[in-house]
Protein backbone atom coordinates (compact mmCIF):
# COMPACT_ATOMS: atom_id res chain seq x y z
CA UNK A 1 0.00 0.00 0.00
CA UNK A 2 1.60 3.51 -1.06
CA UNK A 3 1.55 7.03 0.34
CA UNK A 4 -1.62 7.93 -1.84
CA UNK A 5 -3.55 4.75 -0.39
CA UNK A 6 -3.09 6.13 2.71
CA UNK A 7 -4.03 9.33 1.75
CA UNK A 8 -7.35 7.76 0.42
CA UNK A 9 -8.33 5.42 3.04
CA UNK A 10 -7.92 7.79 6.00
CA UNK A 11 -11.38 9.22 7.27
CA UNK A 12 -12.42 12.76 6.62
CA UNK A 13 -13.40 14.73 9.47
CA UNK A 14 -15.30 17.15 6.68
CA UNK A 15 -16.94 14.69 5.38
CA UNK A 16 -18.10 12.98 8.74
CA UNK A 17 -18.97 16.63 9.81
CA UNK A 18 -21.44 16.56 6.90
CA UNK A 19 -19.74 19.80 5.14
CA UNK A 20 -19.78 20.06 1.53
CA UNK A 21 -17.02 20.71 -0.25
CA UNK A 22 -16.07 23.09 -2.93
CA UNK A 23 -13.52 23.14 -5.45
CA UNK A 24 -12.08 26.43 -7.27
CA UNK A 25 -11.58 25.89 -11.02
CA UNK A 26 -7.72 24.74 -12.18
CA UNK A 27 -6.18 28.06 -12.89
CA UNK A 28 -8.95 30.09 -11.30
CA UNK A 29 -7.96 31.60 -7.95
CA UNK A 30 -10.45 34.18 -7.76
CA UNK A 31 -12.75 31.32 -7.43
CA UNK A 32 -11.65 31.50 -3.34
CA UNK A 33 -9.75 34.87 -2.97
CA UNK A 34 -9.98 34.55 0.79
CA UNK A 35 -8.60 31.00 1.00
CA UNK A 36 -5.38 31.85 -1.83
CA UNK A 37 -4.74 35.34 0.48
CA UNK A 38 -4.59 33.55 3.67
CA UNK A 39 -2.36 30.76 2.46
CA UNK A 40 -0.10 33.23 1.01
CA UNK A 41 0.49 35.01 3.75
CA UNK A 42 0.82 31.64 5.51
CA UNK A 43 3.62 31.11 3.23
CA UNK A 44 5.32 33.98 3.12
CA UNK A 45 5.07 34.49 6.47
CA UNK A 46 5.64 31.39 8.39
CA UNK A 47 6.59 28.02 5.92
CA UNK A 48 9.20 30.15 3.49
CA UNK A 49 10.52 32.26 6.62
CA UNK A 50 11.31 28.81 9.01
CA UNK A 51 13.68 25.94 9.09
CA UNK A 52 11.35 23.14 10.22
CA UNK A 53 13.62 20.46 12.31
CA UNK A 54 11.10 17.97 12.98
CA UNK A 55 7.48 17.59 12.63
CA UNK A 56 6.74 19.34 16.25
CA UNK A 57 9.16 22.21 15.21
CA UNK A 58 6.87 22.60 12.65
CA UNK A 59 3.95 22.61 14.23
CA UNK A 60 5.27 24.61 17.15
CA UNK A 61 6.24 27.26 14.80
CA UNK A 62 3.03 27.19 12.61
CA UNK A 63 0.98 27.47 15.96
CA UNK A 64 3.10 30.51 17.16
CA UNK A 65 2.31 32.27 13.78
CA UNK A 66 -0.84 31.04 13.81
CA UNK A 67 -1.74 32.51 17.27
CA UNK A 68 -0.28 35.63 16.46
CA UNK A 69 -2.21 36.18 13.48
CA UNK A 70 -5.46 35.53 15.27
CA UNK A 71 -4.83 37.23 18.25
CA UNK A 72 -2.32 40.06 17.92
CA UNK A 73 -2.51 41.06 14.49
CA UNK A 74 -5.08 43.79 13.57
CA UNK A 75 -7.02 43.15 9.74
CA UNK A 76 -7.85 46.09 7.96
CA UNK A 77 -10.46 43.83 6.45
CA UNK A 78 -11.95 43.53 10.12
CA UNK A 79 -11.80 47.24 10.74
CA UNK A 80 -8.24 46.92 12.55
CA UNK A 81 -9.40 44.41 14.99
CA UNK A 82 -7.88 40.89 15.26
CA UNK A 83 -9.82 38.70 14.16
CA UNK A 84 -10.41 37.15 17.69
CA UNK A 85 -11.36 40.58 19.15
CA UNK A 86 -14.00 40.72 15.76
CA UNK A 87 -15.64 37.16 16.94
CA UNK A 88 -15.91 38.46 20.45
CA UNK A 89 -17.68 41.93 19.14
CA UNK A 90 -19.38 39.45 16.86
CA UNK A 91 -20.92 37.00 19.66
CA UNK A 92 -21.51 40.22 22.07
CA UNK A 93 -23.47 41.92 19.52
CA UNK A 94 -25.66 38.73 19.02
CA UNK A 95 -26.21 38.55 22.29
CA UNK A 96 -27.54 41.60 22.79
Amino acid sequence: MGDADCIKSAPDPLLDADTQLDFSRPGKPTDNALVESFNGRLRDECLNANWFLSLADARSKIETWRRQYNESRPHTALGWLTPQEFALAAAQQVAG
